[in-house]
């Protein structure tokens, strides 16, 4: 028995009416704490991306009292400054038939039909004045020549909707919500605390009233307290060892707060992005990405024959399969991600990969460059060619790139309602972190939206809802919850500590995702999910009998960081491959074998499966909980998904 069956859950807060008034209704319902107030209340926001650093900033603005809290040496080092494409928001401005509700449309029909309506329209709403925010703040977007600002194309959509700045947009927003942060800690509003990583969740009387962490240059333990916790600490693709991802990226906050009682909703939806450089050899520690926006003018193929093994300028166009374009005419190289991305598997399986691995397939710009000049193409996407060039030794704009599928973004996450609180009253989540908003695959360039709208717009109204009927009772360290989350920090370090093995947490954490690339990858099947639960729950016995952890816990140490983190990821994905077991039908990214059409597409099953699938966590060794929540379609009716 992999799991057992809980009651059903649902979201209480998202208002009835219109889709389209929902959120000024919801907004106008809720309370709302006067100024005097906001100044008694503190927040901790853990996480500095675009998601936690434009909530802390806009809660500072507030007025409230905020603590932020982020492993790296600065918040500017957030993975979101790693971005590159763009940003997506319905502001129509190419006049080509883009609108909120197109936007809406798009995103719930590139999901797979496994997101909430309410919450999806919201997004597309707030995504207009997102981009009037950062326009306000400085943010360089690219802008034509009449100074009109720029859009260009992302997948799984036929408008032009995403602003970008070059291939910075991450960057570029990020230092946009920092610029505002470091105003806001000049102004004694917000409390920073660099590299410091959030370990445990506290919760007392049923509420989320602090975290424990621990300082990552003195070893140093602490409990932190405040009236609500907010985390914003991104996404769990490193569980696959290799992936786009920073190497800090975890999931231990998320995890921490799993085991404490906040439900952790589909976490079998990760993202393959179609665009990342191929795997060139045992010795890499992280996948490189290749922007999404470069399937703009980069044209997709590979040798209509298996095993050509001749130069991509010594195949003539006739002897070239344009897959995509002949697949999917209607969106060619512009299909979402996970259609791209199979596609891709496909041909490769098929023998006709390039490359020395035979895992890759040509971006190629040959015709662009042609049609558009080769400085145009520099100025779309100079800095990719050049970091293409820098990581491969191949000048893209003479030779075809060479790409790959990678893991990049997990749509799964902890379970929010509408007003993106967990399942523990006062922890609220955002950002990658919450599962909320793009079900069962996101479209490009929407991953930035989602974090600034949550961070500027959308918590800053429902927290206040929550933090009316606060202040609560003071919480002091030796308060009995303190006390034991504490404790259990430190036990668990020193039990780390104490193993003295013969293997690193690298082989451990490169073996994991070596089991969950090849079982829970691009594809899954019922006999490799079994297998791969079998080979998780072996190999996480062996990590704590077996793993050796150098130095001690005073003062810098990254091999107990990045343990502590592995051993967090061991249990994630047992429940990752749980719950892609339990989903027998395809979706979005989740693509069983066993469910597809007679032309290889995912086949889902809207019967059984229309839910989100929320897992309560019993013990270590215990069956998790499932608990559904049952999606409903009012405005795009789920319907077999083409881009044909």
């Amino acid at each position: 028995m992999f799991y057992t069956e809980g009651d059903p859950i649902a979201d209480t807060k998202a208002p009835g009416g219109p889709i389209e008034n929902r959120w000024d209704t919801r907004r106008f319902e809720a309370k709302l704490v006067n100024p005097a107030n906001r100044r008694k209340l503190t927040v901790i926001v853990v996480g500095t991306g675009l998601a936690g650093g434009s909530a802390a900033a806009t809660l500072g603005e507030l007025g409230y009292r905020v603590k932020s809290y982020c492993y790296q040496d600065s918040p500017r080092r957030a993975h979101s400054i790693a971005a590159q494409g763009g940003i997506n928001a319905a502001k129509n401005y190419r006049n080509d038939g883009d609108s909120i509700y197109r936007l809406f449309y798009d995103t719930v029909k590139g999901g797979d039909f496994r997101s909430r309506e309410s919450n999806v329209h919201r997004l597309a709403q707030v995504s207009v004045e997102i981009i009037d925010q950062c326009v306000a703040q400085g943010v360089p977007f690219a802008r034509e020549y009449g100074g009109l600002l720029d859009t260009r194309s992302f997948g799984g959509a036929q408008v032009q909707r995403t602003f970008y700045a070059r291939g910075q947009t991450g960057q570029q927003l990020l230092l946009g919500a920092y610029q505002a942060l470091e105003r806001q800690i000049g102004l004694g509003n917000v409390e920073m605390n660099a590299r410091h990583e959030m370990l445990e969740l506290i919760v007392v009387d049923g509420r989320a009233r602090g975290i424990v962490v621990r300082d990552l240059v003195t070893g140093e333990i602490t409990t932190e307290f405040a009236d609500a916790v907010v985390l914003a600490s991104g996404g769990y693709g490193n569980v696959f060892y290799l992936s786009t991802n920073a190497k800090g990226c975890n999931v231990t906050a998320t995890w921490r707060a799993h085991r404490k009682g906040a439900l952790f909703a589909n976490p079998c939806y990760t993202q393959i992005h179609p665009t990342c450089i191929p795997v060139s050899g045992e010795h890499q520690s992280k996948l490189t990405l290749m922007s999404e926006s470069l399937r703009n003018d980069g044209r997709v193929w590979v040798p209509k024959t298996a095993g050509d093994e001749r130069s991509p300028k010594d195949i003539p166009e006739d002897e070239r399969d344009y897959y995509l374009e002949r697949m999917y005419p209607s969106f060619g190289n512009l299909v979402p991600r996970d259609i791209a991305s199979r596609a891709a598997k496909n041909v490769c399986d098929s023998g006709r990969g390039v490359g020395a691995t035979g895992l890759g397939v040509y971006l190629d710009f040959a015709d662009a460059i042609r049609r558009l000049g080769r400085t145009a193409i520099a100025d779309k996407y100079g800095n990719l060619f050049e970091m293409y060039q820098r990581i491969t030794g191949e000048d893209p704009y003479e030779v075809p790139m060479r790409i790959y599928p990678a893991v990049h973004y997990t749509m799964g996450g902890l379970w929010v309602d509408y007003d993106l609180q967990s399942t523990i009253p006062g922890l609220f989540v955002i950002g990658e972190a919450n599962f909320s908003d793009h079900g069962a695959n996101r479209l490009g360039a929407s991953a930035l939206m989602q974090g600034l709208a949550d961070g500027y717009f959308v918590l800053p109204s429902t927290l206040g809802d929550y933090l009316a009927a606060g202040p609560f009772e003071k919480v002091e360290a030796d308060h009995p919850e303190a006390v034991r989350a504490r404790a259990d920090v430190q036990d668990r370090l020193e039990r780390l500590l104490a193993v003295n093995g013969d293997r690193t947490v690298d082989s451990f954490h490169r073996e994991l995702g070596r089991i969950m690339w090849e079982h829970c990858g691009m594809e899954r099947t019922d006999a490799g999910l079994r297998k791969a639960i079998d080979e998780i729950r072996a190999l996480r016995e062996q990590f704590w009998r077996r793993v050796k952890v150098p130095g001690d816990g005073e003062g810098i140490n990254q091999a107990l960081e990045k343990a502590g983190r592995v051993a967090d990821f061991f249990e994630l994905a047992e429940l990752m491959c749980v719950d892609a077991l339990h989903r027998t039908e395809s979706c979005g990214g989740h693509f069983r074998a066993e469910s597809q059409t007679p032309d290889g597409e995912a086949e889902r099953d809207d019967e059984h499966f229309s839910y989100v699938g929320a897992w309560e966590f019993t013990g270590a060794d215990q069956p998790p909980v499932l608990h559904r929540e049952n999606l409903e379609f009012a405005y795009v009716h789920p319907s077999q998904r083409s881009y044909k």
